[in-house]
């Protein structure tokens, strides 16, 4: 027996699949991230995005995307399959896939959910995949941090423990 949240971790391709079908619920809510070290912040965060939609598709970076947004050489922490497995765990995740570019703007595309959510410190005007879902008549909102965490922080904090 396996455990039933594993069923919500796909490939790009299969998510496409799971998008057009009558399991996924409309409105489609999107919104991407590393989420290396799961903590209140996230869990809220996407919480809040999730009740926008009736939908939420949550795609993380693969490892060596990570790595390449210079968060230091020890990150992640947490292999990709293990950041998707605790994601599609959470209730409020209807499906985890994932992303290799630097930015998620080529799955955005390829998924053309009806919304994108992201943390309160983007500025979203000036995200070019805001203007792409715009572009199909989407829309795009920073939802702002209700608690104020940090996986960076957390790791300095152990480190220095």
């Amino acid at each position: 027996m396996s455990a039933r949240f594993v069923a919500k971790v796909m490939s790009p391709q299969d998510c496409l699949q799971w998008r057009r079908s009558s399991d996924c619920q409309a409105p489609v809510v999107f919104t991407n991230g590393v989420f290396d070290i799961l903590h209140r912040g996230h869990v809220t965060y996407l919480d809040e995005a999730a009740q926008l939609g009736g939908s939420l598709i949550v795609a993380i970076n693969t490892d060596a995307s990570a790595k390449r947004l210079g968060k230091g050489p020890d990150r992640p922490l947490n292999n990709q399959d293990d950041r998707a497995a605790m994601l599609a765990a959470l209730s409020c995740v209807s499906a985890v896939t994932w992303f290799d570019e630097n930015t998620p703007y080529e799955i955005i595309e390829l998924l053309r959910p009806d919304m994108l959510v992201k943390g309160g410190d983007y500025d979203m005007s000036t995200l070019a995949e805001t203007k792409l879902i715009e572009s199909w008549g989407g829309k795009a909102l920073a939802v702002p941090f209700e608690f104020d965490r940090s996986t960076t922080r957390l790791v300095n904090k152990i480190k220095g423990a």
